[in-house]
């Protein structure tokens, strides 16, 4: 994962000291990109350790078109788990500032991926759906793309979308994603995003009938957050240089109706080696 550290790099090299909406503080730099061949291994980072579970099962909960924290929960964990999930925060302290109960977080990604523009007893758009369809009917068509920006939502979610869409295209039967994130905490987030498009590049390609292609990631304010320099620092030393890649291992999928719990608690990454994890706390 050279890719992920020269972003590292970059921003601790030439990033500007700013303020922000947390009050953490951060070092950014605005528009970068990066680009991973998934036919190579799985994009996880080596220099430390990725946690795979609490990423594949987000993603699971996006494409349920779910906005609940206490669904992840048991998603992730199991159904009697009070462990937190990353999302635990948001809802404690945005969404409950909004009204929400009962571990709602308004019309987040899941809404805006699977009922986009729903309201009253119209129930929106499935994103998901419909790019399935394009690319199994239209593959050159340079509009297969799904959006999580929705500015008739944005102030009813308990967090704006970071990663706000994202785009597929097929080239010589090769399936590539690339997503626009519009802020990207480097150090903390990134790993996930990576990761989480990653895996679903390898589902919907196999949907569709395709080979994985290229993961291309673009970025708009990308930052570390002051609270994660020294840390973001360690990565780029000697020591944590980065190991090969691991591969992922998942079940044959042919319809959106495969992704239950057996089929994503089933997805694992083989020969995944690592240096330790690097811990640090999460700007809200």
């Amino acid at each position: 994962m050279k890719q992920y550290l020269d972003i590292v790099n970059t921003v601790l090299t030439h990033g500007t000291e700013s303020t922000d909406r947390t009050g953490v503080g951060t070092l950014r730099i605005f528009g970068m990109q990066a680009r991973w061949n998934l036919a190579e291994g799985f994009p996880a980072t080596t220099s430390k350790q990725l946690f795979f579970k609490p990423c594949k099962h987000e993603l699971q909960w996006f494409l349920e078109g779910s906005t609940n924290v206490e669904t992840l929960r048991k998603m992730t964990w199991g159904e009697d788990s009070d462990k937190r999930t990353i999302w635990d925060d948001n809802y404690e302290n945005q969404a409950k500032a909004l009204g929400y109960t009962h571990g709602y977080l308004g019309p987040i990604y899941g809404h805006q991926w699977r009922s986009f523009g729903a309201e009253g007893s119209y129930y929106g758009v499935d994103q998901i759906k419909k790019v399935i369809e394009q690319l199994k009917t239209k593959p050159d068509d340079r509009g297969i793309i799904v959006s999580a920006w929705n500015p008739m939502d944005l102030d009813d979610m308990a967090l704006r979308p970071c990663h706000c869409f994202f785009q597929f295209v097929v080239i010589n039967g090769k399936l590539s994603l690339q997503w626009y994130q519009r802020s990207v905490d480097v150090f903390l987030g990134l790993p996930f995003n990576i990761a989480s498009y990653a895996l679903l590049t390898h589902i919907i390609a196999d949907i569709c009938g395709y080979e994985v292609g290229d993961l291309v990631w673009t970025g708009g304010d990308v930052h570390i957050y002051k609270n994660a320099v020294e840390q973001a620092k360690e990565l780029l030393k000697p020591e944590r240089a980065p190991l090969p890649l691991p591969t992922l291992y998942m079940p044959k999928v042919n319809s959106l109706l495969d992704l239950d719990q057996e089929f994503f608690d089933s997805i694992h990454l083989k020969d995944y080696n690592h240096h330790g994890s690097l811990k640090a706390a999460m700007a809200v």
